[in-house]
């Protein structure tokens, strides 16, 4: 059985995060996961500001992936696989979007300019795919929930950032009600995040291609927590 991170994020990328890529993969890696995939805060969330005010399309695309790049140098040395993927916010819901990479960001400039609804059909109909990252969550920084089950693929039914397990009760009902495939994650920002998420597959996973596949087929195993990583 393998073991990967869905759902994490870098300081290289993102505003809320201490942890950088490159520390990020070593500590997954000495905790036994196979691979991780770095979603950090997308262009309209919580990336750092820098990168909003790049001068150019092309340098806010690389500042953006400079938490997966460095992720992805370290993950190479040591033996870990490195996804990218990132989360993109729509007043209250977080969509994590995989299946899409750099070139894709760069020949794309006009999806910060998107609604949520074309944003959505976009990246379908270039071979992405739409989890909805904990839809039930409640913070201050929320106003409301927002579902949207004609326009995602699957529903993230554990997150470790939510503050009360009765919002990961919620997404997985809202998943079985709407018929939609499952995945986890930690949401992982700092070094210190005791609980740990993610997916277990049967297979190893090759690329950002499988992942989809495994969650699409519903031959991923969340990974709920206790375990308590110190």
């Amino acid at each position: 059985m393998f073991r990967y991170e869905t759902h994490m994020h870098t300081r290289e990328t993102s505003a809320c995060a201490s942890a950088s890529g490159a520390e990020q993969a070593r500590r997954y890696k000495q905790l036994g996961y196979d691979g991780i995939i770095i979603t950090d805060h997308f262009f309209n969330g919580n990336c750092r500001r820098e990168i909003k005010e790049g001068a150019g399309w092309e340098e806010k695309v690389e500042l953006f992936c400079a938490g997966y790049d460095a992720a992805k140098e370290e993950g190479d040395r040591i033996g870990l696989k490195v996804f990218f993927g990132w989360e993109y916010c729509y007043e209250g819901a977080d969509l994590l979007t995989y299946g899409l990479g750099k070139d894709w960001l760069l020949a794309t400039p006009e999806v910060c300019l998107m609604n949520v609804f074309d944003y959505c059909d976009r990246v379908h109909g270039d071979g992405g795919y739409i989890v909805h990252a904990h839809p039930f969550r409640e913070a201050n920084y929320l106003r409301e929930i927002r579902l949207l089950p004609q326009w995602t693929d699957a529903v993230e039914i554990y997150n470790c950032g939510n503050a009360d397990d009765r919002m990961n009760d919620r997404a997985r009902w809202y998943a079985e009600s709407c018929g939609l495939p499952i995945t986890a994650g930690s949401d992982n920002h700092h070094l210190t995040a005791a609980r740990l998420s993610g997916v277990i597959t049967a297979d190893p996973l090759g690329g950002i291609e499988d992942y989809i596949d495994a969650v699409k087929n519903r031959r991923v195993i969340p990974i709920v927590p206790p375990v308590v990583y110190e």
